[in-house]
């Protein structure tokens, strides 16, 4: 089988530094971020992958400030994913970086930040991947890995709250299809294919979005609690909905559930590459995608790595 429409055949890291600065969506802190190539993934470092390393806390060794994307880690935050170490070094509001890194086949790098949370920039993925864009990209001597689905695996919510399902079945290429509703706007689905190009045109500029009556309150109870969140919301990075409508419009119609693509693909990175599956979701949550990533890791007969050779040039016929 050759390699698959609309993906490279080798992994790939940056072409150069990546470096970028804004302030977090819940601390509300500056950061410099800096995302570094890793060309060398011989022995040890062979499945690098990406890895975050907190560069602001003095006195803590490379190892220990340095935090791997493992589902392993991934500790509970509110409207957020945070991974965290045994040692308590942590890095949150990792998915839209993580989305954008995985979708431009960024497979192998490292993100040095100089505070816990990465920015929030305009609230969707579309500032990194034309940041991952501008610095290039280059190809690595190994075969491009995808994380294929071998049987289907299911997560559902229990308790009170509107009913939540996800589920992830074999499929020859990446695939979802995304259900969410929200009062005032109706129902709404994105359903399709998603390639390199498909999220950066129709995911990737989906911003994060919530209701001012919810986040006011919400953030004077982090402020009480002395727990950060939302602290750095503001109308320029979020789509900010006052009873129907959203301040200054929306990006599309249907932004509110791309969004929620942008999110899953984010915290479906942490499985460590593109999938070849299909992911079926009821209003997806971070608590939801982070259940469904454990489940399929964790049963060994459900999914396996797969390569494809390089696409022969000669056999290549229009379309």
């Amino acid at each position: 089988m050759i390699a698959l429409d609309g993906w490279s055949a080798k992994q790939g890291t940056l072409a150069r530094e990546l470096v970028i600065e804004g302030r977090g969506l819940h601390t509300g802190r500056h950061v410099r971020v800096s995302v570094l190539p890793v060309h060398d993934i011989s022995g040890a470092h062979e499945v690098h992958g990406i890895r975050f390393r907190r560069t602001d806390l003095s006195g803590a060794s490379d190892a220990g400030a340095e935090i791997p994307v493992d589902p392993a880690l991934r500790w509970a935050q509110p409207l957020c994913t945070m991974l965290r170490t045994e040692s308590a070094v942590g890095v949150r509001t990792v998915e839209h970086l993580l989305a954008a890194l995985v979708m431009c086949e960024i497979d192998h790098a490292v993100v040095a930040l100089d505070a816990e949370e990465l920015p929030i920039l305009d609230g969707s993925a579309t500032p990194w991947v034309d940041a991952i864009r501008a610095c290039g990209r280059v190809e690595l001597d190994r075969p491009k890995r995808f994380l294929r689905v071998l049987k289907p695996v299911t997560v559902e919510s229990g308790g009170r709250g509107p009913k939540r399902e996800m589920r992830i079945e074999p499929a020859p290429c990446y695939e979802v299809d995304v259900t969410n509703d929200l009062k005032g706007f109706g129902g709404m689905t994105w359903s399709g294919e998603l390639t390199p190009r498909v999220f950066a045109d129709e995911i990737a500029p989906s911003r994060s979005y919530g209701r001012i009556k919810w986040a006011l309150p919400a953030m004077l109870a982090g402020y009480l609690k002395r727990t950060p969140i939302l602290r750095g919301a503001r109308l320029s990075c979020t789509a900010s909905i006052v009873g129907s409508r959203v301040i200054g419009g929306m990006r599309m119609p249907d932004e509110f559930v791309r969004h929620r693509v942008l999110d899953l693909v984010g915290d479906m990175a942490m499985a460590g590459g593109p999938l070849l599956g299909r992911i079926r979701a009821l209003r997806p949550c971070h608590e939801m995608n982070h259940r469904l990533v454990s489940a399929l890791l964790s049963d060994r007969s459900a999914w396996r790595w797969e390569s494809f050779p390089a696409r022969d040039p000669h056999q290549i016929t229009g379309r």
